[in-house]
C-alpha cells in the first residue's frame, strides 16, 4: 500500500532512474544484462508482472539497434522461463505498447511486458470495478523472482 499511498514522484524518466539504484525491493529490478533490465511492474496487472527494458531511452524499437532489439527477445524468452518455474502459468501475454494512443502509460521510454495468465484470471472485480486483485504482495514477489534469476545464473 505504501507505493499507492506515496506522494513523493521520482524526477524524470523512471525507466531511467530504476537501474541507477541498487537492485532490491525497493527499485524492483531483478536482473541486469548488458543493454536492458529486467523489472518488476509497480502496478502488476498479475502477479509476476515483468518488464524488460533497454537502458536507452528511446520511444520506438527502431530507435534501438538490432543488439539492443535482440537482448530484449533474449531477456524476455529468459523470463518466461523463470515465471514458469516459480507461478506455473496457463499462459503469458507479451507485448510493447508503444505511445500513449497503444496504451503506453510510460510512452518515452519503449518496455516489454511480459504477463503471465491463468484460466479464470480475469474475474468480476477486474471486469466490473476495474479493480486488480493479487494473491501476493508485489514485495514478495521480487523476493521469489530474484532468487530464480539468482539460481539461473549458477
Amino acid at each position: 500500500m505504501a507505493y499507492i499511498q506515496s506522494t513523493k514522484k521520482d524526477p524524470g524518466c523512471v525507466f531511467c532512474v530504476a537501474p541507477e539504484q541498487a537492485d532490491g525491493p525497493e527499485n524492483l529490478v531483478l536482473f541486469r544484462s548488458s543493454l536492458a533490465y529486467v523489472i518488476l511492474n509497480r502496478f502488476p496487472y498479475t502477479s509476476g508482472h515483468l518488464m524488460v527494458v533497454p537502458y536507452l531511452h528511446t520511444n520506438t524499437l527502431d530507435g534501438l539497434d538490432p543488439a539492443g532489439r535482440a537482448e530484449i527477445m533474449e531477456l524476455t524468452n529468459l523470463a518466461l522461463k523463470i515465471i514458469h518455474d516459480v507461478y506455473q502459468p496457463q499462459g503469458f501475454n507479451l507485448g510493447f505498447n508503444i505511445g500513449s494512443a497503444g496504451g503506453a502509460g510510460i510512452a518515452e521510454h519503449i518496455h516489454m511486458h511480459i504477463v503471465p495468465r491463468w484460466n479464470g484470471d480475469t474475474n468480476f472485480m477486474s471486469t466490473l470495478s476495474m479493480t486488480r486483485v493479487l494473491p501476493e504482495a508485489l514485495e514478495d514477489s521480487y523476493l521469489r523472482l530474484k532468487a530464480a534469476w539468482d539460481n539461473l545464473k549458477k
